[in-house]
């Protein structure tokens, strides 16, 4: 009997992640079209950042976005206060994650960053937060609130953001003419580098 309310449980949760995936894409708008022409239009690097759970997801977008051709690093945004600021520059583009928008190391090293030129592409559940505010471009990632228990642990939400870092991704790799020859080269490792190595 334990076996079975834990799978429902389970599977709920998996529920609810598709539902704040669905929701996120359809909200998805002008926004998202800006954030891509921004990236294209860089002539410096992408940086990505957030906290918490939002830099969990900050880390696994810049990885994609360099595996499709656009070179990118997570940057931290609270060591960014203690010198690593010193990493961005004019004509780079930080992409700037924080579900609330309110978190006070992200949106100071967000300013700061704004202050020495970057573009500022802002992933956020809230247009009128303070992170917005600082924006160039906002993707609204709108969610369920139910999709993160107690509305407070990003689980929903933070999934949803993943997904549209995904689609960004994708989309940029399409835009750029990125060819699976290019990424073959960037990723010779693990069970994709064999794959590679054996279809050679």
């Amino acid at each position: 009997m334990r076996a079975a309310t834990v799978i429902a449980r389970a599977r709920s949760v998996l529920e609810d992640d598709r539902r704040a995936i669905a929701q996120a894409g359809s909200s998805l708008g002008q926004g998202f079209v800006e954030a891509v022409d921004i990236l294209l239009a860089a002539r410096g690097k992408t940086l990505v950042t957030g906290m918490g759970t939002s830099g969990a997801v900050a880390r696994r977008i810049a990885h994609l976005l360099s595996c499709g051709g656009t070179p990118a690093v997570f940057v931290s945004a609270a060591d960014g206060l203690h010198g690593g600021l010193g990493s961005v520059a004019a004509g780079d583009a930080l992409i700037s994650i924080s579900k609330g928008g309110e978190s006070d190391e992200l949106n100071r090293f967000t300013a700061l960053a704004r202050g020495r030129g970057a573009q500022i592409i802002v992933m956020t559940a809230v247009p009128d937060s303070s992170l917005a505010a600082l924006a160039d471009c906002v993707i609204v990632i709108d969610t369920p609130a139910d999709t993160d228990p107690g509305d407070m642990m990003a689980m929903g939400s933070a999934i949803a953001a993943s997904a549209v870092g995904d689609a960004l991704a994708v989309v940029l790799m399409e835009e750029r003419g990125y060819a699976w020859e290019q990424f073959e080269v960037t990723h010779p490792g693990g069970a994709v580098g064999k794959a590679i190595q054996d279809r050679r």
